[in-house]
């Protein structure tokens, strides 16, 4: 890949909780506007590598990092950690909108960077729920409380929310695990649209979800001290036809994991 192509990158990075050593000596380059799957069995740091790009882990005690975090060519851990995450979105494994409005849900952003004006906001609130495929769903209801949508809604108002700010980057952890099949399939739709605008990272543990979405995916694997090694990096279908490490066939084909 160019350096155009490359959104993010690690640098021979590992992660420390205390004395616990959960990632080591991760080198990959993840490209922009693609969706780049994490893979591996529970356990090998697969959140917590996705937690990195918006420095989540920074808030765990103990927590400390070797090597290098790069965001097009600035040192994550460098930058002013605000900024940081209004640029890096984060969608969780469980919905989780605040109780509040779906209005000042996807305005809460917004409004914390000083925008006021109501016809403003009112934009920002449209584009977004159109761009989490919401908006048809709940035009004549935005001051119904989020918590009161389905479950599939209320995960597609989170990521309404964090369109609002108007990131670079979204990542997402298992986002459709706690929901039924039609409403992951509405996310899986949605990942393929919002790839076209932003780069997104995503953790899942359904491969057959990793093969439908992504174009990259990166296998982790753990060794015996539970330590997090990154095994395989590469496009998709190759990672899932092709693979080059024994171990990451042996996952994907079920014999572990």
């Amino acid at each position: 890949m160019t350096a155009e192509e490359i959104k993010l990158e690690t640098r021979n990075y590992s992660m420390y909780y205390g004395n616990f050593k959960a990632l080591e000596n991760i080198t990959v380059q993840i490209p922009a506007k693609q969706v780049t799957a994490i893979i591996g069995p529970s356990g090998c740091g697969k959140s917590t590598f996705l937690r990195t790009f918006n420095r989540m882990n920074d808030l765990i005690p103990g927590a400390r990092i070797d090597g290098k975090v790069i965001m097009e060519d600035q040192d994550i851990f460098a930058m002013d950690v605000v900024d940081l995450r209004r640029r890096v979105g984060m969608v969780f494994q469980r919905p989780n909108p605040f109780p509040k409005s779906i209005f000042d849900n996807v305005s809460y952003g917004p409004r914390v960077n000083g925008i006021k004006d109501r016809n403003t906001l009112m934009e920002i609130v449209e584009r977004s729920l159109r761009g989490a495929a919401l908006w048809d769903e709940v035009k004549d209801d935005l001051n119904k409380s989020g918590l009161a949508l389905s479950g599939g809604q209320q995960q597609r108002l989170c990521i309404a929310r964090a369109l609002a700010v108007e990131p670079d980057i979204i990542l997402m952890d298992e986002p459709a695990s706690a929901l039924d099949p039609i409403a992951t399939l509405r996310i899986e739709e949605l990942i393929r649209v919002l790839k076209e605008n932003y780069t997104i990272v995503i953790v899942t543990h359904n491969m057959q979800q990793a093969a439908r979405v992504s174009d990259y995916t990166t296998f982790f694997y753990t060794d015996e001290s539970r330590t997090g090694q990154l095994v395989e990096f590469g496009e998709t279908r190759q990672i899932f036809t092709n693979p080059s490490d024994q171990r990451t066939e042996d996952y994907i084909t079920g014999r572990f994991g």
